[in-house]
Parts: C-alpha cells; structure tokens; sequence
C-alpha cells in the first residue's frame, strides 16, 4: 500500500515540528510547507499554493499554525483581528475545502485542527485568539457531520501550556515554575505529548473518533 501522506501547517517549531517528526517516525510523507511556500496570512500566498498543489491528495491535514496576539479589547487593532482570522481561522479552511473533495473521492481521511485551552476557558488579552479557536471546533464540529459517511474523520486537539521553544523565549525560567503549578499535573507539557494525541486521532487506529474537542493539558481546564 502507498504511504499516507500528511499536510502539516506550521510544522517548523514546537509543536509542529513534533507533529511532523511523529508522522515520519510512523512512515507518513509528510507536507509541510514553509512560510515562503504558504503565508497563511496572505491571500495571494494562499491562492498559489493550492494552485501549485491542485492536484495533491492528502489523507491527513493538520491544521496547526496559529499566531496569539495579547490585548485588552479596547486595544485590539483592525490588523490583529484581520490576520488572527486569516491565519487561525480562514486559510484552514480554504485549504479543507480545497482538499476535503479528494478525501470525499476516495473514502478516507483524517482532520485535526489545533485549537487552544483558551478556546475552551479564558483570560484576560486572549479576545481575539479565543474568537478564532471556538471557530475552529466550528469547523470541526460541523465538518465532523457532513464528512462522516466518507470516512472522513475531523477533532479538534486543545494543548495546554507546553515547552517549545517559544516558552522559553518569552518565559523566565520562574515563571515556568509559576505556570506549572496552575496545572493539576505540576509540569508543563512536551511537544511530543501533544503530538502522540494527535498522531493517534490522524491515523488508521482511529476509527470512530469524531467531532470531538480534546485537551491534552495536564487537568488545567478541568480545574
């Protein structure tokens, strides 16, 4: 049998790249374009990619990439709510109803977007970024009913806190401290935790898990 292939967004860092390094591991081809290759904030950038990949099937789309920009409403600029929307919510999108028919065609495929534990509880700054991520368990959940009877399954996977190298960039290493004990688990995840959660949900072992919206956070939503 051909090998599955795997579309990946924002698969260069964190937890896409442990996405990615998953699916390799577990004999996937893996797609995953650079932002040089598709500019998830640019419509252009957008309509050429899926020109250049017409012709591409994929029996699995993750849609990871996701920007999360912090501000009080009052704060909340036109460009921000313009290119979260894009980035988060749109492109996703357009790149299922572009690839979703091919899936339709041959009875099979597998979608997880990534949404956020601030799409499932909130705080303060997070307006913008919780609008998108409670749209993309939209897309999920509707998507979930319509594409069942292709054998099409679609969730949503919510991380918690997790150690990429975006934390350590914008955290000290005593606010790590803090964040982790807000979790029920006492750490913050790994990469590969998240990426676990979402390998299973994209491959052939799951066979009836759909529609679904699944923290992977250590407890931190359940509190």
């Amino acid at each position: 049998m051909a090998k599955r292939v795997a579309l990946v967004t924002g698969g260069s860092r964190g937890i896409g790249k442990a996405i990615c390094e998953k699916f390799e591991a577990m004999g996937y081809d893996v797609v995953a374009p650079t932002r040089a290759e598709l500019d998830l904030s640019s419509s252009v950038s957008v309509e050429r990619f899926l020109e250049l990949h017409e012709k591409d099937v994929y029996d699995v789309i993750v849609n990871n990439a996701g920007i999360n920009d912090v501000n009080d409403i009052e704060n909340v600029t036109d460009d921000e709510i313009e290119r979260a929307m894009s980035i988060n919510l749109v492109t996703p999108l357009k790149l299922l109803r572009k690839f979703v028919p091919a899936m339709k065609e041959r009875r099979y495929g597998r979608i997880v977007n990534i949404g956020s534990i601030w799409g499932i509880v909130s705080k303060r700054g997070r307006v913008v970024y919780s609008m998108t991520k409670h749209g993309i368990h939209g897309i999920t959940k509707t998507l979930a009913v319509e594409l069942a009877e292709y054998n099409i399954l679609v969730n949503t996977v919510c991380p918690g806190f997790t150690l990429t190298e975006l934390t350590y960039k914008n955290n000290t290493a005593e606010q790590i401290k803090r964040i982790e004990q807000d979790i029920p688990i006492g750490r913050m995840a790994q990469p590969d935790e998240i990426a676990d959660a979402i390998a299973y949900l994209a491959d052939e072992r799951n066979t009836y898990l759909t529609g679904q919206l699944i923290a992977v956070d250590g407890g931190f939503t359940s509190k």
